[in-house]
């Protein structure tokens, strides 16, 4: 049961929220969101005048592997083995590397920061600055400390420094290493000479105009030998992306606060990844070309010596040429010794590649090239191309997995399997070509066994001749070999294509943005108060509002009571006039709907949940008002347990109606006239053990009878109901009840016993009354009762009507 009415009271509560009033309430904290507007607006606008501007170039190159045209297959295949099929993911993660933005850094020399003073801070004037810096290599510099460099006349510059620490570091950017400088002097003031070196305890450089005809007097600068590692660290920030999925084209982004600084880095990094990338390209022709050199010098000097042996021969012998039979059998013999000696070459690169992939568990671009052979199958191209490229991404797969990662044990199965079907086709090629060979052999041999019959003289001139002739041609082969390793080292294209240059042309900053942090002032100016206002509302469980009693209770509203400055509780008599008056006179009308017919005497009790909440206010002021009507009153403060009546009427407490209740006294002795004419009051006398109980015995009810049989209103302070029992014994009596509810100070829980006793039909003749209510705190809420506009003791309405209401300037009105 209790689940099932505290499930009622949460659907009551869902039930009473109101968008509308709500709104109300958003818009009642109007100053609120003005002031914070004001403020966000401010904070906005001093950050938009004193934060860094930020900017940002852009710059978009294209990666694609070139070929030079002039190549054969078989001649790409010994200079390009290996080619990354990853090109533009392998540029991208170079350009963020460190070993990359060394070099640029380096370069450009961007460990010197040169700073003019500014506005708010020290501003970066790279670009803007006459002059430069050229360090000594051998000295160490002052890291992280500005240096202030005031030019003077005659060629002369003071060089100075404040030291705010005893402790700073040097830094020497030849070796990048770092030592430790202490100093007890907290300035440094030198004056150096523009054209010579400057030398100091912790600094040594020279400044070289960028032009003769540059003016530095009286330009002050200063410049900042920023960490080595610190910079490069911050550059490897550049920002690189495909500008289309699956394409070669890559944006380079970067962001700073010097145009001039940005733009140069970034055509920079792009022009030191092309020099690297050429170098890297063509480092495997440089490799085969030394090589052939090699081999090319030896068969050079051996054709000159065989060329040398030839012609002494031919004078000795006097044989200068073969007869027909010699010269038929001589062109035969010369064709399959050229054809042995391919075969033979080709068989020895078949021994090393294999070899190679034997030993080498991981091939690279240091892979037997084919220099004087030319391979005929073109499987063995393909699977040594996708092995190189295999091995390349395990490499870079171990580098940040484990060996167990499923990925990386697929490669390792691809790999084995190439390895193995590589192997396959060199040792098929190696049988084909040992059959070829011993063939070539044979047919040697029967033509060999045919110049044995020619005579001895033309047997040696066949024999100078085919050494000749066998020489001559592997000397013609390497010639042309190494021309084509000359001409593709001579004509190495590059990869890289720059399409468009990082440039400035009056870009805007991307930081600070004015129109978007204005927007955010105002939507956290907004978002701020809003948030205050919700959660304000949700931690609040006062009423506020007649609506809020109306939806959450049964119990109908009687009125309201208008919150005033008072100087006692007879608000009512010493200003009559007054809005609160006006209040009260208000509820004088609207009980008269509760009391019954034909009765001559009318008993009001007035209670509340808690004390605090203007119980005894209300009593007091509505006998003044019954009174001040001509009407026979008397007021009856039962409160026993807190008595307060004494003290606004300025009456003695000593006798009341305790002690009429106990026997003491008669009842026609404890009753007190006032200083208001008809109102009579029987104050509550000293505080007895139990009040409680006095207020069931039979005293009571003759009491009751007694002051109906003479008086025409009785209205009766009682005790709170929320906390004692003593004001329900005394509902019986009553033809009216008023509940006083007091704004912003009850809690919305606490008038749900009396409501529920009034569902119950336990309770009869109750209403609620909100006390101490004002227009600002029920967001506009609460017309239609009381008198007017005047029931709520303020408003434009009253005006003219209530006395001792000051009038306001129309300023404190809009404040109001």
């Amino acid at each position: 049961m209790k689940q099932l009415d505290k499930f009622n009271i949460d659907i009551n509560e869902l039930k009473s929220f109101d968008i509308k009033e709500y709104v109300l309430k958003v818009i009642s904290h109007w100053k609120l969101f003005l002031i914070m507007i004001t403020l966000g607006l401010l904070v906005a606008f001093y950050i938009n005048k004193r934060a860094q501007r930020i900017y940002s170039l852009k710059s978009i190159i294209t990666v694609k592997e070139e070929q030079n045209p002039l190549f054969t297959s078989s001649t790409n295949i010994a200079f390009n083995w290996g080619g990354p099929s990853d090109k533009v993911e392998t540029i991208m993660a170079i350009l963020k590397s460190r070993t990359h933005n060394e070099k640029v850094v380096k370069k450009l020399k961007y460990y010197i920061s040169y700073l003019k003073e500014g506005r708010f801070r020290k501003v970066d004037v790279y670009g803007k600055v006459p002059f430069e810096l050229v360090l000594d290599s051998l000295a160490y510099q002052l890291l992280n400390t500005p240096i202030k460099l005031e030019f003077l006349e005659n060629e002369e510059v003071i060089v100075s420094v404040e030291f705010v620490e005893d402790e700073f570091n040097l830094i020497n950017y030849q070796t990048n290493s770092t030592k430790g400088y202490d100093t007890e002097n907290k300035t440094f003031s030198k004056k150096f000479n523009v054209n010579e070196y400057v030398e100091t305890p912790f600094s040594k450089f020279s400044i070289q105009r960028k032009r003769v005809t540059d003016d530095l007097t009286g330009k002050t600068f200063f410049i900042v030998f920023k960490s080595f590692n610190g910079t490069v660290k911050s550059y490897q920030n550049i920002s690189t992306k495909t500008l289309t999925k699956g394409t070669s084209l890559i944006e380079l982004e970067l962001k700073g606060s010097n145009k001039k600084k940005i733009e140069n880095y970034i055509n920079t990094t792009v022009q030191v990844l092309d020099e690297d990338q050429k170098d890297q390209k063509i480092q495997y022709a440089i490799r085969t070309k030394q090589y052939i050199d090699t081999v090319f010098d030896f068969a050079s000097n051996n054709l000159k010596t065989i060329e040398k042996d030839l012609g002494e021969y031919k004078r000795k012998k006097s044989i200068y040429d073969l007869s027909v039979e010699g010269e038929a059998l001589f062109g035969q013999v010369t064709e399959l010794d050229l054809q042995q000696q391919q075969v033979t070459d080709r068989l020895q690169y078949y021994n090393n590649l294999e070899s190679y992939i034997l030993s080498n568990k991981e091939v690279g671009n240091d892979i037997p090239a084919p220099v004087n052979v030319t391979i005929e199958d073109p499987n063995i191209t393909k699977n040594i191309v996708e092995l190189v490229e295999l091995s390349k991404q395990k490499k870079s797969l171990e580098k940040t997995v484990t060996s167990d990662y499923p990925p990386l044990k697929n490669i390792n199965d691809k790999i084995n399997i190439t390895r193995d079907v590589i192997l396959e086709n060199i040792s098929n090629l190696k049988k084909a070509t040992k059959v070829n060979l011993t063939n070539i052999k044979r047919r040697l041999g029967t033509y060999n066994s045919r110049l044995k019959t020619l005579p001895k003289k033309e047997q040696g001139l066949v024999k100078f001749q085919r050494d000749y002739n066998l020489t001559a041609a592997n000397y013609e082969y390497l010639k042309q070999k190494q021309y084509e390793a000359g001409t593709a080292i001579a004509a190495n294209v590059s990869d890289i294509k720059i399409l468009d240059k990082a440039k400035d042309v009056g870009q805007s900053p991307i930081s600070p943005k004015p129109l978007f942090n204005y927007l955010i002032a105002i939507m956290l100016s907004f978002g701020f108060p809003f948030l205050f206002i919700i959660v304000k509302e949700a931690l609040n469980n006062k009423i506020v509002t007649i609506e809020e009693i109306e939806k959450l209770y049964e119990i109908p509203v009687l009125g309201v009571i208008g919150r005033g400055v008072i100087d006692s509780y007879l608000a009512v008599f010493n200003k009559p006039k007054s809005s609160m008056a006006e209040s009260f006179r208000a509820l004088r009308s609207n009980i008269q709907f509760l009391f019954k017919k034909g009765e001559n005497s009318k008993t009001v009790v007035v209670t509340s949940s808690v004390s605090g909440e203007g119980k005894t206010l209300c009593s007091i002021n509505m006998a003044s008002v019954f009174a001040m009507s001509d009407k026979k009153t008397i007021l009856l403060g039962l409160d026993l347990r807190k008595p307060k009546l004494h003290d606004d009427f300025d009456v003695s407490n000593e006798v009341g109606v305790v002690n009429y209740l106990i026997g003491q006294t008669e009842l026609e002795s404890i009753i007190q006239q006032t200083k208001i004419p008809n109102l009579d009051i029987i104050t509550s006398g000293p505080v007895p053990p139990n009040p409680s109980e006095l207020l069931l015995n039979d005293q009571t009810g003759k009491m009751m009878q007694y002051l109906k049989n003479n008086y025409d209103y009785i209205i009766i302070d009682t005790p709170p109901v929320g906390l004692v029992a003593d004001a329900i014994e005394l509902f019986k009596y009553a033809d009216a009840i008023m509940y006083i509810i007091r704004q912003n100070y009850t809690q919305r829980g606490m008038p749900k016993m009396i409501d529920e006793k009034y569902k119950n039909d336990e309770v009869k003749n109750i209403s609620y009354i909100l006390n101490d209510f004002t227009i600002k705190d029920s967001y506009g809420y609460g017309y239609g009762y009381g008198y007017g506009y005047g029931g709520y003791g303020y408003g434009k309405y009253g005006n003219g009507y209530h006395q001792n209401e000051k009038k306001q300037s129309w300023f404190k009105k809009l404040f109001k």
